[in-house]
C-alpha cells in the first residue's frame, strides 16, 4: 500500500503538517528555547528529554532514542500502519490520499487496491449497522424492553447516545433483511461476523434479542459488537468474532470514548465489561476501558501504557479475578518504569464496578481507585501464598520465585526498591542469592546507561548539515562534483544533494521521508540526531568546508591513479594535461 501514494502527495503532506502542533495535540509541549520538550511519551522519565523541533519538523527523544517525522510520530504513538498515518494525518488537513499505479504487476496492484478498499467499504457497512442498531433502539416493536433495562441499569439517553448503545430484536435475519442485499455483502457480512452460515446458503443473524455495543478503534471507526442478552439467555455476552478489521487482542472498549471525553487523560481504570465501562461513564468515572473478553494481552498494555501514565485493574475477588489481574501484571511488567504506576482493586464477592458506583457514588469509588494496591505489594502478597515464610527454605524460595519478574521489569527506582524490600524480609540465610540478585541488576543498569555517540566524521558531518539546513544547497554552484569520488558515504550524500536541488523548498521531515524503510533511512535519522555543536548561522560554511576537503580528497584519488598508471603503462595527452592540472592545484 505505501507504495501506491504518490511520493509528491507524502511530500506535500509533510510540508503542510505542523509536528508541534500534532505532537503537542497528544503530549503536552513545552517551549524551550528554539524547540519545544516534553516527557518522552515512548518511555517513563522524570525529567524532560524529549525534543520536537519545528524548523526542523522532527522530533527526537535523547533518552530513548526514538525519532522521526509526523508519520513516524502517528505511527508509533496511535500504533498505526504507514498507510494508516498517512490516512491520519491527511484527514486532519481535510487532504484526500490519492493512489498511484506503480512498479507492480498489474494483478498485484489490483489485488493491493482490493484489499485498500474492501477495509473502506467494511468500515462503512459497520458504521452503518452501528447507525441502523441504534435506531432499532427506537422504532423496535419490542424496543420497550430494551429501553426498560438500560433504565434499570441507571444509564441516561446521553450516555447511551455518547456510546452509541442499541438494540437488535430476537428475529433470525432482522440485520440481514437490512443489509443483505445482494450476494456480495451477504458474504460481507459474514465475514465481518456479523452473520452465521445457516442451511441452504442463507445466513442468518448473529446477534438477535440483544443490547448492541460498538466496538470503536483508535480512530472512531466501528470494527465490532458486543451483545448483552436480554432475559436469560446464554451466552451473557456475545461477542464479534476475529475479522480482518477487528483483532480482539489489540483493542480496548471504551478507549475511543475515554480520549473523546479528556483531552488529558492522566488514569484508565481496566474493567471486564462492557456495561462497567458504560456504567462508570454515568457516574462520572469516564476513564475506564475493558480488554474484551481476553485477559489483558502485552498489545493492550502497550496502549494503556502509551496513553497514560497510571493503569489501575480493577477486577472480582474471586480466583478468576486474580487470575486476570496477575496475567495482566506479566504482561504489563517489561513497561514498568519511573514515573508508570499499575496498581490493583479486588471487588467484595457479589460487586462489579456497575454495582459498586451505583451503591456508593463516584467520590466513594474514586476514592477507592486512589487506595488501589500497588504493584509492588500485589507481588509479594500473591507469591508469599506460594511458599512457607516462616522456614529458611520457603524465604529461599521466595527468592527463588521473584527472580523471572524482576528480571521482566526494566532497571528502575520500583526495581531497586523491590530488591531492598527482599532484602529486609529475607537476607538472613540468603544472603548470596540476593547479593547475585543485586550483581545482576547492577550489571543492567551500567549497560543500560551506556550510549554510543557517534563518531563526528566530516562525511557525518556533512550529511547531519544538510538534513537539518537543506537549503545550504545553494552554496554549490555544482553538485555533481562529488560523483566520482570513491568514498564510502558518498552515493548517499549525492542523492541527497540530487533531491534538495530538485526541491529548493524541501524540509528535513521530508528528505528523511525519502528513505523510509531503507537501511540509509536508519543511518540517516541516526545523523538527524547528531550533536555536532555547529550553530546554524555557521552552517553553510562548515559545509563548503567539508566538501571543499572531499574535493581535496578527490584530487588525491584521481592524481594517485594517473601516476600509477604513468608508471605501468603510460598516459593519453588528455590524461598528463589531466595529472599536470592536479599537481599545479
Amino acid at each position: 500500500m505505501a507504495g501506491m501514494i504518490p511520493r509528491q502527495f507524502i511530500d506535500d503532506l509533510l510540508a503542510r503538517a505542523d509536528i508541534v502542533e500534532l505532537i503537542d495535540s497528544r503530549v503536552p509541549l513545552k517551549k524551550a528555547g528554539k524547540n519545544y520538550q516534553a516527557c518522552c511519551p515512548f518511555h517513563t522519565e522524570k525529567s524532560p528529554s524529549f525534543s520536537v523541533s519545528q524548523d526542523k519538523q522532527f522530533y527526537h527523544c535523547f533518552g530513548c532514542g526514538e525519532h522521526g517525522n509526523a508519520i513516524s510520530f502517528l505511527m508509533e504513538f496511535d500504533r498505526l500502519e504507514f498507510p494508516d498515518a498517512i490516512e491520519e494525518l491527511a484527514s486532519h488537513y481535510n487532504m484526500e490520499v490519492p493512489r498511484e499505479q506503480n512498479n507492480q504487476s498489474p494483478a498485484q496492484l489490483k489485488q493491493q487496491q482490493q484489499v485498500h478498499q474492501q477495509k473502506q467499504d467494511d468500515y462503512e457497512l459497520m458504521e452503518k449497522i452501528s447507525r441502523f442498531y441504534q435506531q432499532q433502539l427506537k422504532v423496535a416493536t419490542d424496543k420497550d424492553s430494551a429501553i426498560d433495562y438500560l433504565k434499570g441499569r441507571g444509564l441516561s439517553g446521553e450516555v447511551v447516545k455518547r456510546f452509541g448503545i442499541g438494540y437488535i430484536s430476537d428475529a433470525w435475519d432482522g440485520m440481514m433483511n437490512h443489509f443483505a442485499k445482494n450476494p456480495q455483502t451477504t458474504q460481507q457480512l459474514v465475514d465481518l461476523g456479523m452473520a452465521i452460515p445457516g442451511d441452504k446458503n442463507r445466513p442468518y443473524d448473529r446477534f438477535r434479542g440483544r443490547i448492541q455495543f460498538p466496538i470503536r478503534d483508535k480512530r472512531g471507526r466501528v470494527i465490532g459488537f458486543g451483545g448483552r442478552v436480554l432475559g436469560d439467555g446464554t451466552p451473557k455476552y456475545l461477542n464479534s468474532p476475529e475479522t480482518r478489521i477487528y483483532h480482539k487482542g489489540h483493542e480496548l472498549y471504551g478507549l475511543f470514548e475515554a480520549k473523546q471525553a479528556n483531552k488529558q487523560l492522566s488514569r484508565l481504570v481496566v474493567v471486564e465489561g462492557y456495561m462497567d465501562v458504560v456504567a462508570l461513564a454515568q457516574h462520572g468515572v469516564d476513564y475506564a476501558v475493558a480488554s474484551l473478553g481476553t485477559s489483558t494481552t502485552p498489545e493492550q498494555c502497550q496502549t494503556l501504557f502509551r496513553t497514560v501514565k497510571e493503569v489501575i485493574c480493577c477486577y472480582d475477588g474471586d480466583r478468576a479475578g486474580r487470575d486476570a489481574a496477575w496475567r495482566a501484571m506479566e504482561n504489563a511488567l517489561p513497561l514498568i518504569n519511573d514515573g508508570t504506576s499499575l496498581k490493583f482493586v479486588f471487588l467484595p464477592d457479589g460487586e462489579d464496578p456497575d454495582s459498586l458506583i451505583r451503591e456508593k457514588g463516584q467520590q466513594a469509588f474514586e476514592e477507592i481507585l486512589d487506595n488501589a494496591t500497588p504493584l509492588s505489594v500485589f507481588l509479594f502478597d500473591h507469591l508469599s501464598l506460594q511458599v512457607n515464610m516462616s522456614t529458611l527454605e520457603g524465604k529461599s524460595k521466595m527468592i527463588e520465585l521473584f527472580q523471572p519478574y524482576l528480571n521482566k521489569l526494566p532497571d528502575s527506582t520500583l526495581k531497586d526498591s523491590i530488591l531492598t524490600e527482599l532484602a529486609n524480609k529475607f537476607a538472613r540465610g540468603n544472603e548470596k542469592r540476593l547479593d547475585e540478585l543485586r550483581k545482576k541488576n547492577n550489571q543492567n543498569n551500567k549497560a543500560s546507561t551506556v550510549k554510543k555517540q557517534s563518531k563526528i566524521t566530516p562525511l557525518r558531518l556533512a550529511i547531519a548539515l544538510l538534513l537539518e539546513h537543506p537549503h545550504i544547497i545553494s552554496a554549490l554552484p555544482d553538485i555533481t562534483i562529488l560523483q566520482q569520488l570513491d568514498m564510502p558515504g558518498i552515493p548517499l550524500l549525492n542523492r541527497l544533494l540530487v533531491l534538495c536541488k530538485q526541491n529548493s523548498e524541501i524540509n528535513s521531515a521530508q528528505l528523511i521521508e525519502h528513505f523510509r524503510g531503507t537501511t540509509e533511512g536508519s543511518q540517516l535519522t541516526k545523523l538527524m540526531c547528531l550533536q555536532h555543536h555547529v550553530e546554524p548561522e555557521n552552517a553553510e560554511s562548515m559545509f563548503i568546508d567539508v566538501i571543499e576537503s572531499f574535493l581535496n580528497k578527490f584530487i588525491e584519488q584521481r592524481t594517485e591513479q594517473l601516476l600509477a598508471k604513468e608508471h605501468a603503462s603510460g598516459l593519453s595527452k588528455n590524461e598528463k594535461q589531466e595529472l599536470h592540472a592536479l599537481l599545479s592545484a
